[in-house]
């Protein structure tokens, strides 16, 4: 195997691996304490206008 094969091989499983972890992230459920503080920023946004 040659260098080049090497590290397109490498490169292809550090990309698989990246895009699973990242799918799981976005598919996770946003904790409670992110919500409270998006549902605050709303509210302060709107009592602003």
């Amino acid at each position: 195997m040659g260098e080049r094969q090497k590290t397109s091989s490498a490169m292809r499983q550090i990309d698989e691996n990246l895009k699973r972890v990242y799918k799981d992230v976005e598919e996770g459920e946003i904790p409670d304490r992110f919500k409270d503080l998006l549902d605050r920023l709303k509210e302060q946004d709107s009592n602003e206008k």
